[in-house]
């Protein structure tokens, strides 16, 4: 049962555009340090699209030897080819992942009976558990809610879902049709207290990166029931969780957050690009407050 904070790992980068393990490794020593629960290695915020096959496989295994089982490793392994995903999950399990993280497949938009065949594909090959990850913005189409409820009932180790739609009603709608034991996870930092109020367990952040333990926190008040004190944390940190989706697509504002903390450098491979100045500036105004830098 997927239950806490996950982290959604950046990619560091040299200025070169090189892989930085050195950071990568120190960056994942401070997210167990301040409490996370697991991470996810090679998502969007991970810069996926732009890694090659042997580049991903890396960033991976080096996540599973840095975490060195002080939490779950959820690999980033979808694609919108099946034979893809198949490959990149296996990597992922033999580099030691006990779950993998797998979008709706992008651009080719397949139909219900396809997303359905594609993600028990995935599943048949592998004894990980899958997390599926629905994120309309980004793939043009969701997991509906029929699907998840099948491929739940078709595959024992389909037992969770990403939900980045941004809808609570959605949440809603999978609480009340999933098996039981199936969880449901925050795909948005902002959304993170709705969604568990209504029966999430927990988020895949971006925020955590830089800020793991307010977000640990957060998480593990409203999973408590401590409505007070999640609705504090939620209000103090919404401006940087609302300023990290506004100023610019993900991962270039939380990458520019982990530089002027000073966790990494903050490159980005194309066809991303750094954020102006004054974006740059209005994001240390936030973090200021926050007394995060």
């Amino acid at each position: 049962m997927y239950r806490g904070t996950f982290t959604a790992l950046v990619t560091p980068f040299f200025p070169d555009g090189s892989f930085d393990e050195a950071s990568y490794r120190r960056l994942i020593d401070f997210q167990f340090s301040n409490g996370v629960t697991g991470i996810v290695p090679v998502g969007t915020t991970g810069e996926s699209p732009t890694l090659s096959y042997e580049e991903h496989k890396q960033v991976i295994r080096v996540a599973v030897e840095a975490a060195a089982g002080r939490g779950p490793v959820i690999g980033g392994t979808g694609a919108n080819s099946t034979d893809e995903a198949i490959e990149l999950t296996a990597s992922a399990e033999a580099a030691g992942c006990e779950a993998v993280l797998q979008v709706a497949p992008y651009y080719n938009k397949p139909s219900a009976e396809g997303l359905f065949q594609h993600f028990k594909a995935v599943a048949d090959s592998t004894r990980c558990k899958i997390i599926l990850y629905s994120v309309p913005g980004r793939c043009g189409i969701d997991i509906p809610v029929e699907v998840t409820v099948r491929l739940a009932a078709a595959c024992s180790n389909i037992v969770s879902i990403k939900e980045a739609g941004g809808s609570v009603e959605r949440v809603n709608q999978l609480m009340a049709a999933v098996p039981e034991g199936f969880t449901v996870l925050s795909g948005d930092d902002s959304l993170t207290l709705p969604f568990i109020s209504v029966g999430a367990t927990g988020v895949i952040s971006v925020a955590s990166n830089v800020i793991p333990r307010q977000m640990s926190d957060l998480v593990n008040a409203a999973l408590a029931d401590n409505l007070p004190e999640a609705r504090a944390l939620h209000r103090k940190h919404y401006p940087l969780l609302s300023t990290l989706m506004k100023l610019d697509s993900n991962p270039v504002p939380i990458k520019a957050a982990m530089a002027l903390a000073g966790h990494m450098q903050g490159g980005l491979r194309l066809p991303m690009t750094s954020m102006g100045q004054d974006k740059i500036e209005e994001l240390r105004a936030v973090m200021a407050g926050l007394n995060v830098i």
